[in-house]
């Protein structure tokens, strides 16, 4: 029943609810949620008396020297209501994301049938009563419709087997309304739980920062919530807060095994009077909650959503978060895939490689709370090749969104872009058995889906499965640094990745048209006299002349570039 009163509010209503943000911006726009009918949910009863708890161990601000275990790995974004329905229910769950994870890897390097990922980001899986699940009301409890917390123990044990890391979303900013604490603060002016949340007995007026209303009346007070009423943001002033929220870190990474988190919303965590994201108050807490979970697992990872500029964005690096979302370069990907112009990644990759630590950043091209990238590249396949093209050959650990690999499309509002996966051309796109799924799947599912794809050598599919093998083969495309290489056609990006062990050398042509009228120059680099050998075609290539700085002058590796390809040349 539970199931089906959700669906009839999906139905009824178009929630527009979480983080949510239109198409790609360096500053998170406001999202638009309605208020839904009540769901009733089981809820916990609080199990620890509050106490004040004393503040968590300060980081000592570090260098990061990398590489790590991220570094190595390509991560995959899945919804898991819409990823595969194991017992036909119409919503997705953690048995069926068991059942595909032979699709993600098969745990035989040797194969190259499998997408290739080493990493999985679960959106939210704890008890909420939304269909998205970023509000939450137990954090200790798989969310029923998904499954147990024993399906988790066994997806993380068939992961770990295949050599697929899995980290879960966190969402620290704030619970559900119909959080138990939330529901005794709010009836109770002197309920324990009153100060886990911020009040005011009066409406204090100001705006949130995309100039939406933050603070919301109930019988007893106003109470702060910057996304929307149904989700009141936690009190972090009170370390009883923070002490609670240290129990679900350790409970995930250590009673569940976890691998890591991806942090929702973190930059909002803590508010110095109007000034609502990056307060100096947010960084310093997140540098105690670093020392803290590093504390029980030194390899444990995290990745924030900090929706802001580059240069905010790496203030949370290295002794806060392990990784961060880069927005900008996120939006300069797809703009050089859609304009066929490599002016704009290049100007990100310039920054992002200048300011943070080498490749400590999170790259990808659409998230769940923006236009899908294949939507955003008006369904231009070719352009969605370079756009992955860019996205895995680049700086950065990259993710990739479910679906993303075969052109899944999608627009706002928010369930659109979060539609089931189109794993075949049957009934609701082979997701579930089910009669109805909890949302229909895109109507170009019969052309668009994997079974299409797998076996079409120049399919989206096939692409995106070549170039994550070819990373997985070349550290320096996972760990190398990068240099530009300059070449005066627009239309080609060329860079130099290269590490201790090799260099590469990788040429995207962006445009439609075949190029021959061209050279690249490296005024200097980490170059030797040798040969050279392109990886991921296998087109035969000349080897460059190296100049006495190690680069070179005049170089053209190939007659001809075709339209929209990608070459990547090993220099040795």
């Amino acid at each position: 029943m539970r199931y089906i009163h959700r669906l009839t509010c999906l139905l009824l209503l178009s929630l527009v609810v979480g983080c949510a943000a239109p198409s790609v911006t360096p500053t998170q726009p406001p999202p638009t949620p309605t208020s839904t009918a009540e769901v009733q949910v089981a809820t916990p009863t609080p199990t620890t008396e509050v106490k004040t708890a004393t503040p968590v161990a300060r980081a000592t601000p570090q260098v990061m020297a990398g590489p790590f275990w991220w570094n190595d790995a390509v991560f995959y974004e899945i919804f898991v209501r819409s990823f595969y329905d194991s017992d036909g229910d119409g919503v997705g769950d953690l048995n069926g994301v068991i059942e595909k994870l032979d699709y993600l890897n098969d745990g035989d390097p040797t194969t190259t049938e499998d997408l290739g990922v080493t990493g999985i980001w679960l959106m939210p899986i704890m008890q909420s009563p939304s269909y998205h699940g970023y509000d939450i009301t137990d954090y200790y409890t798989v969310d029923d419709e998904y499954g147990t917390n024993e399906d988790f123990l066994r997806l993380m044990e068939e992961a770990h087997r295949r050599g697929i890391r899995v980290i879960v979303d966190l969402v620290l900013n704030h619970t559900s309304s119909q959080h138990p604490w939330f529901v005794s603060a709010r009836d109770d002016v002197n309920s324990p739980y009153r100060d886990f949340y911020i009040w005011s007995e009066e409406n204090p007026g100001y705006k949130g920062p995309w100039g939406g209303k933050v603070w919301h009346r109930c019988s007893t007070g106003y109470y702060y919530g910057i996304f929307w009423e149904g989700m009141p943001d936690l009190n972090y002033n009170n370390p009883a807060v923070t002490a609670e929220m240290e129990k679900v870190i350790r409970f995930w990474l250590e009673d569940m095994g976890a691998d890591g988190f991806r942090l929702d919303a973190v930059k909002h965590l803590i508010e110095e009077g109007r000034v609502q994201e990056n307060t100096p108050a947010t960084h310093e807490w997140l540098r105690g909650f670093y020392a803290f979970y590093k504390g029980i697992n030194p390899d444990a990872m995290t990745v924030g959503e900090v929706w802001s500029s580059t240069t905010e964005v790496v203030k949370y690096i290295g002794d806060q978060l392990d990784l961060a979302f880069e927005f900008d370069t996120a939006q300069a990907t797809l703009r050089s895939a859609k304009f066929e112009d490599r002016s704009h990644i290049l100007r990100a990759h310039r920054l992002s490689t200048e300011r943070y630590p080498p490749n400590q950043f999170a790259t990808f091209l659409t998230n769940h709370d923006q236009e899908r990238a294949m939507s955003e590249l008006r369904e231009n396949v070719n352009r969605s090749k370079t756009a992955a093209s860019l996205l895995l050959t680049g700086p950065g650990v990259p993710f990739l969104y479910y679906g993303e690999e075969i052109g899944h499309i999608g627009g706002k509002p928010d369930e659109n872009i979060r539609t089931p996966m189109q794993w075949s051309d049957e009934d609701n796109a082979g997701f579930t058995t089910a009669m109805i799924a909890w949302r229909a799947p895109q109507p170009n599912y019969r052309e668009v889906n994997v079974a299409a794809q797998t076996d079409d050598p120049d399919s989206l599919l096939s692409h995106y499965r070549r170039l994550i093998h070819v990373r997985h083969d070349h550290a320096a495309l996972r760990i190398g640094d990068w240099r530009e290489v300059e070449v005066e056609d627009k239309r080609i990006y060329a860079f130099l990745r290269y590490s201790d062990e090799e260099t590469l050398l990788v040429l995207i042509n962006l445009g439609g048209e075949p190029i021959s009228d061209y050279s690249l120059s490296l005024p200097e680099g980490p170059l030797s006299e040798g040969s050279a050998s392109e990886v991921f075609t296998g087109a035969p290539v000349s080897a460059p002349t190296i100049n006495a700085e190690g680069g070179f002058d005049d170089y053209t590796p190939l007659a001809e570039l075709a339209p929209y390809s990608t070459y990547i040349i090993r220099i040795e």
